[in-house]
């Protein structure tokens, strides 16, 4: 075996389940980012009448991740086992309860934690199991898992959007720009 092959640089995440949940940290830790940007006095700003506060945004955002992570580490994953918003209420509360920057930023950071220890316990066999999606159609947890990867992504770039609704410059810009 060369020298390249063995190095654990050049190897990537050790199986499907963890290069997911690798995927997911980066886009918690971005949601998390443009959170943290925008100053706590401006967790009530929405841009238009029918949009979400960014406090909303936050708690929708961990409301769907903990469903995701609830529904998807059962054994007996079934999306349509209840109407959509009993199910985000069958896990979400925490979310709810959760209404200051400072509560909504850790519970971003320990939400995320405790479901990569849910996935991990569950194995990755478990994220190839098929299960019954919104749609009443069948698909793998792990596309499910993705899926929610996406839905975090999209939520933070309306955060993104908000920031400079608001006149300040966006968390990745700044990290881009090195600033």
């Amino acid at each position: 075996m060369s020298e390249k092959a063995s190095s654990p640089e050049l190897q990537g995440p050790p199986s499907l389940l963890e290069e997911a949940l690798e995927a997911w940290r980066f886009a918690r830790e971005g949601v998390r980012d443009e959170l943290k940007n925008i100053p706590a006095e401006r967790m009530d700003f929405r841009p238009t009448p029918h949009s979400r506060t960014v406090r909303e945004l936050v708690q929708h955002i961990l409301e769907v991740s903990m469903m995701a992570t609830g529904e998807l580490t059962r054994p007996d994953t079934n999306m349509q086992r209840a109407p959509w918003p009993k199910l985000l209420r069958m896990y979400a509360m925490e979310a709810y309860r959760s209404k200051s920057k400072p509560q909504l930023v850790r519970l971003l950071d320990s939400q995320l934690k405790a479901a990569e220890k849910k996935f991990r316990a569950a194995g990755e066999l478990s994220v190839l199991q098929f299960m019954t999606r919104f749609d009443g159609k069948q698909g793998t947890k792990l596309e499910w898992l993705h899926h929610n990867i996406g839905h975090e992504e999209y939520h933070r770039g309306q955060l993104a959007l908000y920031a400079r609704l608001m006149g300040l410059e966006p968390a990745l810009t700044q990290a881009i720009k090195g600033s």
